[in-house]
């Protein structure tokens, strides 16, 4: 069994992870503070609801991946890398969107926490249920990013669900060494490197997506004469055709082949390839261009209440300069 597609799903799960126990962290910290700990069963209630409607998620469409794969259609051999394409490409903006808006909303996490924890203790009736909502929408969302490309890896089994399952398990623990065993961690650098690793990791996703893009639109170009011209571009006399990919940029098989180390381990995590096409290579570098761009910006950016706080002091500053 090839364990190295689980490496991407660990990554990613194991970012997530984080991202919903300091959440989880920080809700279990107010309701002590507040002296509310008769609510801390909620929070476990709404933890192990995201993970089971995460997964019954995952569950779904894998059958409907599968049902729709398995069709008696005469078009079924194309549906499967149509599919692999879309879910691929949902796992695309759903993770970019994520790394993002989550990099901006991380600086004033703690503070929105708080906000929804204080309305939902004012809440006394509900207060249970708004602190379980409050997890399950977290552990949920986070859970659903990993779903999405989990199943735009369906093609290499379950492995790839074995990672996520490791990474929740590491994210887990790293929840407890900072919030039970009060262990200090450097928080912003590590989500800083597993934020790098994610860009890599999804700008690999765009390869491999418009790979099975490329596959399903030449093996229905193959089946009749009428679909030929949904290929604008045909290597007739290439090994690997291209269909809508253009021409080939490199073909490094014998030197570093995707099949074996490291070749593999660089596939499965970054969406090496060893027959690039000139299509691939160019949305690939845009993908880094922009949304790289946007994520290293998000990094140094100020959030409202950073901004404010620095106009407040600098009044203060030049009148003990001017003195």
């Amino acid at each position: 069994m090839d364990f190295s597609a689980a490496l991407p799903t660990f990554v990613i799960t194991l970012r997530e992870g984080v991202e919903a126990a300091l959440v989880v962290g920080i809700v279990l910290a107010l309701l002590k503070k507040a002296k509310q700990t008769k609510l801390n069963r909620w929070v476990y209630l709404g933890i192990g609801a995201g993970i089971i409607a995460s997964g019954l998620v995952g569950l779904l469409i894998g059958w409907i991946f599968q049902l729709l794969s398995a069709s008696n259609s005469p078009y079924g051999a194309v549906i499967e890398p149509f599919l692999e394409a879309a879910f691929g490409l949902g796992a695309i903006a759903m993770l970019s969107w994520m790394l993002i808006w989550m990099t901006q909303q991380a600086k004033s996490m703690k503070s929105q926490v708080e906000g929804a924890v204080n309305a939902a203790l004012q809440k006394n009736a509900v207060a249970g249920w708004g602190i379980f909502s409050l997890i399950f929408i977290a552990v949920l969302r986070e859970g659903f990013e990993t779903v999405l490309f989990i199943i735009g890896k369906f093609q290499q089994g379950l492995v790839p669900a074995i990672g996520a399952l490791s990474g929740l398990a590491v994210a887990a623990g790293i929840g407890v060494l900072l919030f039970k065993w009060g262990i200090k961690i450097n928080i912003r650098r590590f989500f800083q490197i597993m934020g790098v690793l994610l860009l890599l990791i999804v700008a690999g996703l765009v390869i491999s997506a418009l790979g099975d893009l490329n596959e399903g639109m030449r093996t229905l170009s193959q089946m009749n004469r009428e679909s030929e011209a949904f290929c604008f571009y045909y290597e007739r006399f290439a090994k690997n055709p291209s269909c809508i990919l253009g021409p080939m940029v490199w073909d490094t098989s014998k030197i570093l082949p995707q099949s074996q180390f490291p070749g593999l381990i660089l596939r499965t995590l970054f969406g090496y390839t060893d027959k690039l096409y000139q299509v691939q290579a160019v949305a690939y570098v845009l993908f880094l261009v922009t949304i790289g761009g946007l994520y290293f910006r998000s990094l140094n950016s100020q959030t409202p209440s950073q901004a404010k706080n620095k106009k407040e002091k600098l009044p203060a500053r030049e009148k003990s300069t001017s003195s």
